[in-house]
């Protein structure tokens, strides 16, 4: 371990915002970038090509729903997530802290890990920072994330701190675990540890103090996006990438808006992942370079010349019409799904390539401030 696949490019002389290249086995990944979410080894109803053909450069799966189904062990047998699922690039698994903590009544939280049923089955199971990176090691992701406890909002100063406790003890036990049993595949995996302590600042200073000492390959920002107003978690994350390492990789999970992610990167992060886009799409969402399009909505009944973003070069947009999109909506046919996520993704991703255009231009904050306003508008 004690490994960085991070590589600062640049940073912004007028923001933090930064310019990077995570170097995986499985190909370069440059930053700031946005992760789609395949949760359990698929991005909802797209295929690999579909991710390739949006230039995706990288993909976040879960290891709660993995090792629930089809089990992490049949996951190595076929070479990894990357050969199960026929994605060839670079991949990310979340610890699935967040999904037990989410569980709420079907989990017990200890010192040892969670306890918890299965949402499907209700059988019982344990999940401690060495059995989740046992399960991580099986699944071989490029970048594993330490089992942590999600902070809930909002929390009390000592409720944070017990939570944060747990995450700490775990972290350290889960580095002693993969120093112990290196990667099963023929390729390194990279440790990334999550900095909790909910809105309070001094736990979030003593969060990230206690994992330099551990010495992660990577820093997530946890327990964000959990009901706090935009500008508490802004001033949250801003906080936090004051006080992390420059030289090592800065991932805020679950996040979120088109808008929340440039604001995010001005404030020194490099990369996010949200299920809104593919959960935006199923309700009849899209984003669009002029704002937020409710491509359900009656207006659109006869737009048969107009695609979800006149701007847009997807696929979705280059063949198919806002009136057929809603049509499909209304007959809850998958296609509509599919097409809605692909253009929602290939939005997102071609923002996060604009960032970086502007990064490197030293013309990212008006471009972004700008695109901010643009982006929040209801169409």
């Amino acid at each position: 371990m004690n490994q960085n696949p991070f590589e600062l490019v640049k940073v912004s002389g007028k923001s933090k915002a930064r310019l990077g290249k995570l170097h995986t086995a499985h190909g370069e990944v440059n930053t700031p970038i946005f992760m789609p979410v395949g949760t359990a080894a698929t991005v909802k109803s797209l295929s690999a090509r579909d991710l390739h053909e949006m230039d995706a450069e990288i993909i976040l799966a879960n290891t709660y729903h993995l090792y629930l189904r089809p089990g992490t062990k049949l996951i190595a047998d076929a070479g990894g997530v990357q050969k199960f699922m026929g994605w060839n690039g670079p991949m990310l698994t979340d610890s699935g802290g967040f999904q037990v903590w989410s569980l709420k009544d079907l989990r017990k939280i200890t010192p040892e890990g969670v306890e918890f049923r299965s949402h499907l089955d209700g059988s019982r199971h344990l999940f401690t920072a060495e059995s989740v990176m046992k399960a991580q090691r099986e699944i071989g992701a490029d970048i594993i994330m330490a089992f942590d406890e999600c902070t809930p909002y909002p929390s009390t100063l000592e409720e944070a701190e017990k939570s944060l406790a747990y995450t700490l003890d775990w972290t350290r036990r889960a580095k002693k675990w993969l120093d112990e049993n290196p990667p099963l595949l023929d390729y390194p995996q990279y440790f990334f540890g999550i900095v909790q302590g909910g809105m309070h600042k001094e736990l979030r200073k003593k969060a990230i103090e206690a994992l330099k000492e551990i010495g992660p390959d990577g820093y997530a920002m946890g327990g964000l996006s959990v009901g706090e107003p935009p500008e508490v978690m802004y001033e949250i994350a801003d906080y936090c990438t004051n006080l992390l390492p420059a030289d090592r990789a800065r991932y805020v999970m679950g996040v979120g808006t088109p808008w929340n992610l440039l604001e995010l990167i001005s404030r020194g992060v490099d990369m996010c992942d949200c299920i809104l886009p593919a959960k935006n799409a199923q309700d009849g969402l899209a984003y669009t370079s002029a704002g937020v399009l409710h491509y359900k909505a009656g207006a659109h009944q006869h737009s048969h010349d107009i695609p979800l973003d006149p701007n847009c070069d997807c696929y979705c947009c280059r063949n198919y019409s806002r009136a057929y999109l809603r049509h499909l909506f209304n007959t809850k046919e998958p296609l509509g799904w599919t097409l809605a996520t692909i253009h929602n993704l290939h939005f997102y991703l071609r923002l996060m390539k604009s960032a970086r255009t502007h990064i490197a231009a030293d013309s990212f904050e008006e471009w972004s401030a700008e695109q901010i306003q643009i982006l929040q508008q209801k169409l």
